[in-house]
């Protein structure tokens, strides 16, 4: 059952916070999820057992869940039909990894405050850190126009800029090496560069950001597209420990 929770959570995080957020629509409150059922004499025949209260207690908790799953399956009915004829959108939106779990080391660094490895200082950090040996290949994480990639930012070293459009924007630094220009049309899943230790860096590794609206944002939510719902709850297991970050 903590398992079914677990899952349940992840899919309401995932509607509200991504897939009701991408077609600008408004987030299931709280109240409409958690809707009980009624009736005062609903569990009157579970009475008078010597595990009544823990039977009545898990038949509550299953109606709950019920309740819950039905609630999200027509949310995401509402999801499906907002989609159509929205492709473009779905295709530009960063919503893979951009370095493949095959290839991934771990994720070292989440987004959030961190401890700088250099000055050892706390400091927000505003991406995630993958770690992956040098030379493993980059993957643009969504269809885009490249707006820089260059080496002439402080800090990020080699890096690449994609414009997703609709306000969203793609950020992959430290790379050993960029195989795109400004002004190239890129496509979700194609290589765009190498991992690398440019810029600074203490090791090799992918920074990776999404922006939205102008703000930097947390990529956590945008790997959807990729990742099974037990690599990405222990994605944000690790991406959420308060640790040192590699730039």
């Amino acid at each position: 059952m903590d398992q079914l929770e677990k899952v349940m959570a992840n899919i309401k995080d995932r509607d509200n916070n991504i897939y009701r957020l991408y077609f600008e629509a408004n987030p299931i409150s709280d109240e409409r999820r958690q809707f009980g059922f009624g009736g005062v004499d609903r569990y009157r025949d579970l009475e008078g057992y010597g595990n009544s209260e823990l039977i009545i207690n898990i038949t509550k908790h299953l109606e709950v869940l019920q309740r819950q799953a039905v609630v999200q399956s027509r949310s995401l009915d509402e999801v499906s039909e907002l989609a159509k004829g929205r492709e473009h959108l779905l295709a530009s939106i960063p919503a893979i990894q951009p370095v493949s779990n095959e290839d991934l080391k771990r994720v070292a660094s989440g987004f959030g405050w961190r401890t700088d490895p250099f000055t050892k200082a706390r400091k927000m950090h505003w991406g995630i850190d993958f770690t992956s040996p040098r030379g493993t290949p980059v993957y643009a994480s969504g269809d885009g126009v490249v707006l820089r990639a260059d080496n002439r930012s402080s800090g990020y070293g080699k890096h690449i800029r994609i414009d997703h459009g609709y306000g969203y924007m793609s950020l992959y630094a430290h790379l050993s090496k960029y195989t795109v220009h400004r002004g190239e049309k890129i496509r979700r899943g194609e290589i765009i560069g190498y991992v690398g230790n440019t810029g600074r860096s203490q090791a090799p590794h992918l920074h990776y950001e999404i922006w939205k609206d102008g703000n930097r944002i947390n990529p956590i939510n945008f790997y959807y597209g990729s990742l099974s719902t037990q690599e990405f709850d222990e994605m944000l297991r690790v991406a959420s420990q308060e640790n040192q970050s590699l730039d």
